[in-house]
């Protein structure tokens, strides 16, 4: 299901932000945690263009008319659990892909001398940093009421790579 390279991304992606927001800011640390993470989006935008099925976003990003079905569907408790992801997952996903290159970006553009010493520039910095540690808990929620909602351990997928197959529902 989800392939290694997926997995290796999206855990050294939580590594890093966890430990960028567990280091002083400023810190060289800080910033290498922050330059991993960027060249982890690079890495997963090139390998949603040509990786496994699963991994591909041509499999699962879709326009606003699938993700407002899905989600009446899953409101009115109609909708149908999908191997890969759901088209709301999908927003989340490049939401925090998208906010953690803002922060990233943020970060880099501090080391700049055209932007030494910007406040401004430090404080949105922070808040997109603080906005993407809001995504991450709606992120994780939603996973655990999918997960329960479905009866297919999302979480541990991401670990080991495996989910319940479709025909597995039928039963």
């Amino acid at each position: 299901m989800w392939d290694p390279l997926v997995r290796l991304f999206h855990w050294s992606l939580a590594a890093c932000i966890f430990g960028a927001f567990l280091v002083e800011e400023g810190d060289t640390a800080h910033q290498w945690l922050g330059y991993t993470a960027l060249g982890l989006i690079a890495f997963r935008v090139l390998w949603g263009l040509v990786g496994t099925r699963h991994a591909r976003f041509s499999d699962w990003v879709r326009g606003p008319r699938a993700v407002a079905t899905y989600l009446r569907e899953r409101l009115s408790g109609r909708s149908q659990r999908r191997l890969g992801h759901n088209p709301a997952a999908a927003v989340m996903i490049l939401l925090l892909m998208a906010g953690v290159a803002a922060v990233g970006l943020t970060g880099w553009m501090q080391t700049l001398d055209a932007y030494w010493g910007a406040e401004w520039l430090e404080e949105l910095h922070e808040a997109l940093a603080y906005g993407l540690l809001a995504l991450i808990g709606v992120h994780v929620l939603a996973a655990i009421v999918e997960s329960v909602h479905y009866r297919d351990n999302l979480i541990a997928a991401m670990v080991h790579g495996r989910k319940r197959t479709l025909d597995d529902d039928a039963h």
